[in-house]
C-alpha cells in the first residue's frame, strides 16, 4: 500500500534496520502528539488528493489525528531561501512574543519578506532580486488553532 510520507533519514545512515526512513501517514495518525505547530513546506502539501479533493494533503490531516493545533502547509512549489526565511522568521517572532500569536507572527513574517529581504549572489554580495512577488511568501496557509498559546494553560515551549 502506498501513502504519504516524510523521508527522515537515510535506512543505512540510521544503522537501523527495522527503519525504513519513512513517516508514513499511517505511522503519523499513530502519534500522539501535544504540539502546537507542525510545518510542511514542501511543494504543494496544501493540495488535497486529485480534482474535489477536501484542501490539505493527507498528511497534514494525519498530523491533525495526531494531535497538533496548527499545520502551515504551502499552496504550491516553494522556492527553498524564501520559505526558510519565511519560516524561521515566524518562528523567532513567536518566541520573542509569547502573546504573538501564530496567525499574527505569519502575517508579520510575510510582511517582512514581501518588503525587506533580498537575495544576493553569495559570491559577489550583490543584490539579485527581492522576495516581494508573492510566489516567495503568498505560498503558504495556516490551518487550525492561529491563536497563541497564552490562555489555553499552557506555556510556548
Amino acid at each position: 500500500m502506498h501513502q504519504p510520507a516524510l523521508a527522515l533519514s537515510a535506512p543505512k545512515l540510521a544503522n537501523d534496520p527495522e527503519n525504513d526512513g519513512l513517516l508514513t501517514m499511517g505511522e503519523i495518525m499513530g502519534l500522539r502528539l501535544d504540539a502546537d505547530w507542525v510545518v510542511l513546506s514542501a511543494c504543494n502539501t496544501a493540495a488535497g488528493e486529485g480534482a474535489g479533493a477536501e484542501a490539505a494533503s493527507g498528511l497534514g490531516r494525519a498530523f491533525f489525528y495526531a494531535g497538533t493545533r496548527a499545520i502551515l502547509l504551502s499552496n504550491w512549489p516553494v522556492e527553498s531561501q524564501s520559505a526558510k526565511l519565511l519560516t524561521t522568521d515566524v518562528f523567532k517572532r513567536q518566541s520573542a512574543d509569547p502573546l504573538l500569536s501564530r496567525a499574527a507572527a505569519l502575517q508579520a513574517g510575510m510582511l517582512n519578506l514581501l518588503d525587506k529581504e533580498v537575495y544576493t549572489d553569495p559570491t559577489t554580495g550583490k543584490p539579485l532580486f527581492a522576495f516581494a512577488h508573492p510566489i516567495f511568501w503568498a505560498p503558504f496557509t495556516l490551518v487550525g488553532d492561529g491563536s497563541s498559546n497564552i490562555g489555553d494553560g499552557r506555556q510556548n515551549q
